[in-house]
């Protein structure tokens, strides 16, 4: 520890992360089921992406979309798993100052990233639905490569904005966070000074990075319901739903539980149930994505048969 110099600096070099569990021997377990986790999103995101670049049926707005938010996937669990397995192999449980800052910093970039450019996502369906015959005007590649740069430009400076206002907090001990990785709520609790101000800057941004969004993806979705409904082939219908129904599925389950964990911020000590979201964040979504993208998607799925086994699929 660094002695107080009465600024606004750390006296903490490093935080320990109590991770998932206690026991030597479900270290283990927990090293082999992560690892496996991590390989199989890698691969399954990494084949979605490859499938998208290869397939010129596929080189259409939505898969872009989707195609970014595949890297996304794999840099957010590798932002967090690998660090954690390193950890469980080398049995130290400690993690420096800057290293902590470092992961929240990208945890946030690629978090807040994925807030917007879902929200891309829905308003790309709903320009294909209800506006299709100006479609392919208002969603050119130039407009596409403008809603990226502008979700970055974002989701960096709400990541940027989270880790300086972190950094001007004190950490005086204990330095046990009870977490599998660094975030906001969990080093709240270890600061000695106050957070109040980071509490409501978090909620602030939390509204704009994630409130807007979801505001405008359920607008779109409301005129799409609506134009759908207007449709009178059963299967014409049943087609317009699905192109939607995969995207529907990953906004639910990523909005659903980020909510759940950036607003608990009451509660004085970290439950089971915050690494519980956590694992549900940074594994089992990025994880899912592919499976929900993919199963219920011919085309998607003819284009991984052409990838993976380099012949086309029989029909």
């Amino acid at each position: 520890m660094e002695s107080d110099t009465g600024t606004n600096r750390t006296t903490l070099n490093d935080f320990i992360l109590l991770g998932l569990v206690e026991s030597e021997e479900l270290q283990s377990v927990v090293f082999v089921i992560f690892l496996f986790a991590y390989l199989v999103t890698v691969g399954g995101n990494l084949s979605i992406l490859a499938a998208i670049m290869a397939e010129p049926k596929l080189h259409t707005p939505m898969y872009f979309f989707l195609g970014n938010l595949s890297a996304l996937d794999v840099g957010c669990i590798t932002v967090t798993v690998p660090p954690m397995l390193d950890r469980l192999l080398s049995h130290k449980r400690t993690i420096s100052y800057d290293a902590c800052l470092s992961q929240l910093f990208f945890f946030h970039l690629l978090g807040g990233m994925d807030c917007i450019l879902l929200t891309a996502m829905a308003y790309d369906r709903f320009l294909a639905i209800c506006r299709p015959l100006t479609y392919s005007t208002r969603m050119s590649q130039e407009v596409q490569r403008i809603l990226v740069a502008v979700s970055w430009a974002c989701a960096f400076t709400n990541a940027l904005t989270h880790t300086i206002a972190l950094s001007t907090l004190n950490f005086c001990g204990p330095n046990e966070v009870n977490h599998f990785y660094c975030d906001l709520p969990q080093l709240f609790q270890l600061s000695c000074s106050s957070t109040q101000l980071n509490e409501l800057l978090l909620f602030a941004l939390g509204f704009l990075m994630a409130g807007t969004p979801v505001v405008l993806i359920i607008t779109s979705y409301i005129h799409v319901a609506a134009a759908v409904l207007r449709i009178r082939s059963v299967e014409g219908r049943k087609k317009a739903f699905s192109t939607c129904g995969s995207h529907l599925t990953v906004v639910c389950l990523f909005y659903g539980t980020g909510i759940f964990n950036y607003m608990r911020l009451g509660s004085e000590e970290a439950s089971d149930k915050d690494k519980g979201v956590g694992v549900f964040n940074t594994v089992i979504n990025p994880m899912l994505n592919p499976l929900i993208y993919s199963l219920r998607n011919p085309d998607v799925k003819g284009a991984l048969w052409k990838v993976l086994v380099r012949r086309p699929i029989l029909t």
